[in-house]
């Protein structure tokens, strides 16, 4: 199986087949239309088998999977009124495996912004984790890491790794959180300026085939953020 997270920097309508032209079976995208009200046929059509969450139709994360593929969404708690957290869409896959697609936000929060908001998330679902894969731009490297704080990248990285779930990157390249060699996204569109902040992290029962990332040259042009392919 192929899966590919992408945030597509708004507007999937209009890109929306430059990624599929990579034939995936199910795609995570981050910064998409609800594609049930965007009044654009040739991506509702696309998107028929997906299932979207957002604060608004113009702007949250969706799963779009191949049609024969069976979407389960899973109803793990968000948090509770003011206090929820976004976005984190889990469902399940054909009744094998549960799949977190994420997009972490800073959410108006002065202590818990972006990876604070998936370790808020953790406190309240990773008991409901089995086998699992977790992907999505999650807005957080170990660079940004700070001493005094208990939710960093580092310490979200280490719970998941007791849970025997890891980075793919990490596995695959044989390098360590925040000395990342290929970056997934660049500020303000410029080359000079990359991090890497989108991630896919499975459990120790899937048998990774293959992982990739987007190149600056393919994909500048119709985003921040190059894709992020994993085989299983």
């Amino acid at each position: 199986m192929k899966i590919i997270s992408w945030n597509c920097n708004g507007a999937l309508r209009k890109k929306f087949q430059h990624v599929a032209d990579l034939n995936a079976d199910i795609y995570i995208i981050q910064e998409c239309e609800d594609p049930t009200k965007a009044n654009h046929p040739e991506y509702s059509k696309w998107a028929n088998n997906h299932l979207w969450i957002g604060d608004n139709k113009n702007k949250g994360i969706g799963i779009f999977a191949r049609e024969e593929i069976n979407l389960e969404k899973l109803d793990w708690s968000n948090g509770y009124r003011d206090h929820s957290v976004k976005y984190f869409l889990p469902c399940l896959v054909n009744n094998d495996f549960q799949l977190l697609g994420v997009w972490t936000h800073k959410n108006n929060s002065p202590n818990f912004g972006y990876m604070g908001q998936f370790w808020k998330y953790l406190k309240t679902n990773l008991t409901n984790f089995d086998k699992i894969i977790i992907a999505g731009d999650f807005n957080s490297n170990a660079i940004w890491d700070e001493w005094d704080r208990w939710w960093n990248h580092s310490d979200v990285v280490g719970i998941l790794q007791k849970r025997n779930i890891n980075s793919v990157y990490h596995a695959n390249k044989n390098e360590n959180q925040g000395e990342e060699s290929t970056p997934t996204f660049f500020l303000q569109r410029k080359k000079e300026k990359p991090y890497h902040i989108d991630y896919f992290f499975t459990s120790s029962s899937f048998n990774t085939k293959s992982f990739e990332v987007g190149t600056f040259e393919n994909w500048i042009d119709i985003s921040d953020h190059v894709p992020v392919i994993y085989k299983f």
